[in-house]
């Protein structure tokens, strides 16, 4: 049986490196003060002084130490020891506060006794979920009764399209798919050829795993924008900084957000 977790954490450990040296990320700025958030969160999640935050699949951690530099007591978790050591390494430079835990999440409570006033996830995280019904029931178990879960992600529509924006998946496919592919997306010309295992989801999955484990969608949104060049040669950035698609005749959903509560 494929160990999927372990091929995955194999490709983010090598690619950790490339991500912190890329404009994407923008490392030097954060370290100078720079929130690593969006908009789109930063204004939806609200004030989260003093509020305890889980954020699960923190990367290095660059989200995280925003939240807490915006005042939550921040822990983050992810599968790549070395992007958690560097999230370690980041947090002491900085002199931000944040815990810091290298755990599958599915694992995670084995290693984590404690419930949150907010779960959080973002950007890029359901293509590595590879049971979205185990996904919610984590999500539930580390929420505080009346705590929030909030996610910002791309949009599952858009798990049909290739780079090149061209009909490729199917929208019901729930996968495993094979990424061979070279190039990381903060860096499309990284000198680096993994092997991952995604998975894929459309809304309704995301929706039902949620109200599946008891909690209360409080709403969802949508937009028109990205926040990286999700498809190559066929985006640009607007006056606000957000990636849209260049022909103004195509309209497509390119993020959503979603929060929900758990019943107190």
């Amino acid at each position: 049986m494929i160990d999927y977790s372990k091929v995955n954490k194999k490709w983010w450990n090598e690619v950790t490196s490339i991500h912190a040296k890329s404009a994407l990320y923008n490392l030097n700025n954060f370290k100078k003060g720079k929130t690593s958030l969006e908009s789109i969160e930063k204004e939806e999640l609200g004030v989260v002084k003093g509020k305890s935050l889980l954020h699960l699949m923190c990367h290095f951690g660059m989200d995280t130490l925003s939240w807490a530099r915006e005042g939550a007591i921040a822990t983050g978790v992810d599968l790549s020891d070395h992007s958690i050591m560097l999230a370690q390494q980041l947090s002491r430079e900085i002199k931000v506060p944040a815990d810091f835990i290298c755990s599958d999440i599915y694992n995670l409570p084995q290693v984590l006794d404690k419930k949150f006033d907010i779960v959080f996830t973002s950007y890029g995280v359901l293509c590595w979920v590879k049971d979205i019904k185990k996904w919610a029931r984590l999500i539930s178990h580390f929420l505080k009764d009346g705590g929030t879960f909030y996610i910002v992600e791309l949009h599952p529509f858009c798990n049909i399209l290739s780079h090149d924006l061209k009909l490729y998946y199917k929208y019901f496919d729930k996968g495993p798919y094979i990424d061979d592919s070279t190039g990381t997306y903060a860096d499309w010309d990284a000198d680096v050829k993994g092997l991952t295992y995604e998975w894929s989801y459309t809304m309704g999955d995301v929706i039902n795993s949620l109200i599946g484990v008891g909690l209360t969608i409080e709403y969802v949104h949508e937009f028109p924008f990205s926040t990286y060049d999700q498809f190559p040669g066929f985006m640009e950035i607007n006056k606000k900084g957000q990636y849209v698609l260049k022909n103004k005749k195509i309209q497509l959903p390119l993020l959503f957000s979603l929060k929900a509560i758990k019943p107190a």
